[in-house]
């Protein structure tokens, strides 16, 4: 292979592609795999999780250039762009389409019916109306989701445990995402329960996240709690650095918000839920049908702190949350 095409190849410019022993319904053809992403493609490598998936497919048996391509496409985060992609996506006739954030299910719900689609993060497909039910889908979506009902609360808890006196709380979401007002009324309940006030703010353009965070600056803010969004992510070295400027203690999902330079994460390995997705690929390609697969619940949370940024901050870590904590940067 040549160094131009090993480059192409890590910047998603040419379709990856990997053979299989064999492929079921369709033996000797060449398997097609959409991969569909909210955010950037350079989200999507740098996060490591358009990586994790080709690792999972490799695990399976998969070699590139004979029976597998990936056809991608990136949405940049902008909702307005997704009906035009998800049209051309389908163009190119998947067998399958692997498919990260909210808005992006919701135009591949309205632009088909019976492509396969394998979700990658979803908080709840079964409240969002992507599945009946966790046990059997019943429909073309199956996957892997990135949330329990006790994920928002703990996350609460452990901010509050770090941030001493803490009496407002903001809490920053996508206005594209519908899961996120429910993950809201879990924060608030919470936070009620332990007398704190929540300003709720949203972001769904680099601008509109400073200007939440100017909001928050207004509001007297104490401390931040950033909802799981694939744009989120995207921006994740913006909302660190903000986080820092207007010294917010914050939590967020993802494991890389720590390297941004945020306080804490807590939440599943999402990455290696790109890994599994690729388990759920390899079913629908030998002939399972999605309604029939299960819907994947992660089964255990990493907590990850950053004591440079507790130290910028002034915040003290209990010593019982770093003795439990997966990650830690010094």
């Amino acid at each position: 292979m040549t160094k131009r095409r090993k480059l192409l190849l890590a910047l998603g410019l040419v379709p990856f592609s990997s053979p299989i022993a064999a492929f079921a319904q369709s033996p000797g053809k060449v398997a097609r795999v959409g991969f569909f992403y909210f955010a950037s493609r350079q989200s999507a490598l740098d996060s490591g999780r358009y990586q994790s998936f080709l690792q999972g497919m490799r695990e399976l048996g998969y070699v590139e250039g004979k029976t597998f391509v990936v056809i991608s496409r990136f949405g940049e985060g902008k909702t307005d762009a997704l009906a035009g992609l998800a049209a051309d996506l389908i163009k190119e006739s998947p067998n399958v389409i692997v498919a990260t954030g909210t808005p992006v299910y919701h135009v591949l719900q309205k632009s088909t019916k019976t492509i396969p689609i394998v979700i990658t993060v979803s908080p709840d497909p079964v409240g969002d109306g992507l599945a009946a039910s966790f046990a059997r889908p019943g429909g073309n979506f199956t996957g892997l989701t990135n949330f329990q009902p006790e994920l928002n609360p703990k996350q609460v808890e452990l901010l509050t445990a770090s941030v001493s006196k803490v009496s407002r709380l903001a809490v920053l979401s996508h206005p594209a995402n519908s899961t996120h007002p429910e993950q809201l009324k879990l924060i608030e309940a919470t936070a009620h329960k332990i007398g704190i006030q929540v300003l709720s703010t949203q972001g769904g353009t680099p601008d509109d996240i400073v200007r939440s965070f100017e909001a928050m600056a207004r509001d007297g803010a104490q401390a931040l709690l950033i909802l799981g969004d694939g744009f989120f992510l995207q921006q994740i070295k913006q909302l660190g650095e903000l986080a820092l400027k207007f010294r917010l203690p914050s939590i967020a999902l993802n494991l890389e918000y720590l390297e941004a330079g945020g306080l804490m994460t807590y939440g599943p390995n999402i990455t290696d839920n790109f890994r599994r997705a690729a388990v759920y690929v390899d079913k629908i390609l030998k002939g399972a049908k999605p309604g029939d697969l299960p819907i994947e619940r992660p089964t255990t949370f990493e907590l990850g702190i950053n004591m440079k940024t507790a130290k910028a901050l002034g915040v003290t870590i209990p010593k019982e949350l770093l003795l439990r904590a997966e990650k830690v940067i010094e």
